[in-house]
């Protein structure tokens, strides 16, 4: 007698490629990507196809947090290794071989034009995290400093490029591995009373620090400059100081409800620069106000704690390293875009996580998510 075996809808068969996913976290993203579209549809109307692309970048995002969702953390973790020597070899050859533009040298021509540094946002914390995994159960003190050896390699080549800016998110990056892993109160406050002490006496100092004849060594001009405009952005109204100062009017311009939809008179009067990249916080600000602040930011915090509610929960050392620097690296970028535009932090050239118009850096938030939710779907998968 011949068994008949009937073939399972194509539903069922496709149920193990979304089964798992973190609900919450997904709900999270959807409704950051939905303000980003509505937000850039306003900014961007007469920057030609800027919403559009806008929208494929977004689509671009989804779908590599899709394909990478689906590689388990194991899988991940063996990649850490080749992925860091990978990118570090790249900006060994960026520095030797590399496109100049503005004074930087930060692109390298393999066929396309890359920038590597955007490989280490991802790698070096990877790569901490499996050297943690590997030394589970036997740490030594020895082994952070081997850790903060492998992390400030890529961070030293970055700054020297000049890109202090991509420089801190790679340092923060890994350093939020370093603290999850358990680095040490010892070694954590002094690091933290050293950057007080710098910050209060460079604000007190600040007047004859910024006179044209000083010298930082340290730091690049244009570097010198944006803590300068910082201090006081109205020595330059009209030069370096216009960005900040403009972003301040326009952040304080929408008050409570905002101007509303399409009416932000510093945004589409064109006072704003970059106002479909860095600065789109303040043209956001100025249309929706602080009830739309506030709604951006629950969703922001949303993400955040949803991810490190994720860490908390990952089966594996690796898994909780990763995911704990992921989430953690996300509120870097959404805080320190914010706190530029606001005029509390330099201008250092960091989108707002899916709200912000940028190829590369879509690219990198939808691996990264794509990251958390492998080790999401693992977590759910194990229990379930």
């Amino acid at each position: 007698m011949n068994q008949v075996i009937e073939r399972p809808p194509l539903w069922r068969r496709l149920a193990p490629l979304v089964q798992g996913y973190d609900l919450p976290l997904l709900v999270g993203l959807a409704l950051l990507a939905t303000l980003g579209m509505v937000t850039m549809y306003s900014v961007g109307f007469d920057h030609g196809t800027r919403f559009v692309d806008h929208g494929r970048n977004l689509l671009l995002a989804a779908g590599l947090m899709f394909i990478v969702a689906q590689v388990p953390p194991q899988r991940l973790a063996a990649l850490a290794l080749p992925l860091y020597t990978v990118g570090v070899a790249l900006l060994v050859a960026t520095a030797l071989f590399g496109i100049t533009k503005k004074g930087a040298t930060r692109w390298l021509n393999v066929g396309v034009v890359i920038q590597p540094s955007e490989i280490l946002k991802l790698a070096a914390p990877l790569m901490l995290a499996w050297w943690f995994q590997k030394r589970e159960g036997q740490l030594r003190t020895v082994d952070f400093f081997i850790a903060g050896a492998l992390l400030l390699l890529p961070v030293g080549l970055v700054v020297k490029q000049p890109d202090l800016g991509t420089g801190l998110l790679i340092l923060f990056g890994g350093l939020y591995v370093l603290f999850f892993a358990g680095l040490s109160w010892k070694l954590i406050i002094p690091l933290v009373a050293t950057g007080v002490i710098a910050v209060t006496a460079l604000v007190l100092s600040g007047d004859y620090l910024c006179q044209p004849e000083v010298d930082w060594r340290v730091l690049h001009d244009y570097q010198k400059h944006r803590v300068c405009t910082l201090l006081d952005p109205t020595k330059d109204p009209l030069g370096k100081g216009f960005h900040i100062i403009q972003g301040m009017i326009a952040i304080g311009s929408g008050g409570v409800p905002g101007k509303g939809f399409m009416k932000g008179t510093q945004t589409h009067l064109e006072f704003i620069p970059e106002r479909t990249t860095d600065f789109i916080f303040a043209a956001f600000a100025e249309e929706f106000g602080l009830v739309g602040v506030g709604v951006l930011l629950a969703l922001f915090t949303l993400v955040i704690l949803r991810g490190l509610a994720i860490a908390l929960a990952a089966p594996t050392l690796f898994s909780r390293l990763l995911a704990g620097a992921l989430t953690l690296s996300f509120f870097t970028y959404a805080m320190v875009n914010m706190g530029m535009v606001s005029g509390i932090l330099p201008v250092v050239g960091i989108p707002l996580p899916f709200v912000s118009y940028g190829g590369t850096a879509m690219v990198t938030l939808g691996l990264s998510f794509g990251m958390l939710m492998s080790i999401a779907r693992t977590r759910r998968l194990i229990r379930a």
